[in-house]
């Protein structure tokens, strides 16, 4: 079409020069003026010829379909939604994830919700009337988002649910995380692993503590751990002397270092202040073990126990070092980084996204198609090869 508008521009240009040779009398045209009749028309095409590059690139730039999901696509505005700047692991999957997008070629728009639904929820919809073209969404409260979501949904926004899975919302297209459950078995295995509890009779007093009610993670972690240490718990080699086993009762809102402590502390003054030995504490994650180091500190004149985390947050790995953890789950949230890059990529051009699980992850309104990492448990034998070689931490952060 653009090749039939230029042929009929350079035919009216041609009549017009014929007319306007018809009414010069017969004059004879100058040198000079010969000359520049070739140029102008050479200019004219040139001109034509470069505007209709210039239509054919935007026809091209305009070809995808919706806002995500443009064949060949690179590049647009992607918003990151991180729960809080409170808990260090988050600071961390937070800013790996913008310098990797960014590198990837997109424009990243980063916030974080300080832990309250009400602003994540507001930054969400910021981001949709930004133009976002793409949502990663690492949850506060997995129940707290459906109403943003489905604003999201009529947008032509598709969603990524990060690290923790989004429920009850049909917006969610992808979950990426790491193995979940895995990281509770490894948590069992460790415990079952330092007390030799396959050999030992026992008993052995073991408490629990796990994270926010909200986070659907809980389940995975709690769950894998648990199907590892019940058997020992029937047999009656590991006892809980709080009584305190059951989900609900060892939660901790918020993953909160000071909830944590200040639960343990109860349970200490309440169960152990008469000099009984405490074994072992299955703690989730880095920042509630953070907690019981510090009530045991305060509270404790016992043999340490064995107490495991996750995330290998500074100050937890510090501990490690100084034998008041004994373990934590190494996420290397770089890892998981790297792969929501690749899963946003093929989404924006139109392409199934990569994913390894489509079986585990259901948020209520069906299985969501899942990316999972393998974490890995690190101790005070080999967080150097771990933390140290592999550029995530430097002897420096750890001193």
């Amino acid at each position: 079409m653009m090749k039939r508008k230029l042929l009929g521009v350079l035919l009216s240009a041609a009549m017009a020069a014929a007319l306007v040779t018809g009414c010069g009398g017969g004059s004879t045209p100058t040198a000079a003026e010969s000359t520049e009749a070739p140029k102008e028309a050479e200019t004219t095409k040139a001109a034509e010829e470069e505007k209709a590059s210039e239509a054919e690139s935007k026809e091209d730039a305009a070809g995808g379909e919706g806002k995500t999901g443009g064949e060949g696509k690179t590049g647009g505005l992607v918003g990151v939604s991180m729960p809080t700047q409170d808990l260090q692991r988050w600071n961390q999957d937070g800013s790996n994830m913008k310098a990797e997008l960014e590198a990837a070629g997109y424009t990243v728009e980063l916030q974080y919700a300080s832990n309250e639904i009400a602003t994540q929820v507001s930054q969400i919809e910021t981001m949709i009337s930004d133009g976002c073209e793409l949502l990663v969404i690492a949850s506060i409260d997995g129940d707290s988002l459906g109403t943003v979501l489905a604003q999201a949904k009529e947008a032509g926004v598709q969603v990524i649910a990060y690290d923790r899975l989004i429920m009850n919302s049909d917006a969610v297209s992808y979950y990426a995380t790491f193995d979940n459950y895995l990281v509770g078995q490894k948590q069992g295995e460790y415990i079952v692993d330092a007390l030799d509890l396959k050999n030992q009779a026992g008993p052995f007093n073991m408490e629990i503590v796990t994270g926010d009610p909200g986070d659907n993670n809980v389940n995975f972690f709690y769950g894998g751990a648990m199907d590892v240490l019940q058997p020992y718990i029937d047999e009656g080699k590991l006892v809980i002397p709080s009584g305190q086993v059951e989900k609900d009762d060892v939660a901790t809102a918020n993953w909160s270092t000071e909830t944590a402590q200040s639960r343990f502390e109860t349970i200490l003054s309440s169960y152990y202040a008469d000099g009984t030995q405490l074994d072992v504490v299955l703690a989730s994650n880095d920042s509630t073990a953070l907690g019981v180091a510090n009530a045991l500190a305060a509270n404790y004149t016992g043999s340490y126990p064995v107490l495991t985390g996750q995330d290998c947050d500074v100050a937890n790995v510090k501990n490690m070092i100084a034998g008041k953890q004994s373990m934590s789950i190494f996420k290397d949230t770089r890892t998981l980084a790297s792969k929501v890059v690749e899963m946003v990529d093929a989404i924006m051009q139109g392409k199934e996204a990569p994913v390894n699980d489509t079986e585990t992850y259901d948020n209520g309104t069906g299985v969501i198609p899942s990316f999972l990492c393998e974490p890995v448990f690190a101790d005070a034998d080999n967080y150097k090869e771990l933390l140290v070689d592999s550029g995530y931490y430097t002897e420096a952060d750890l001193q």
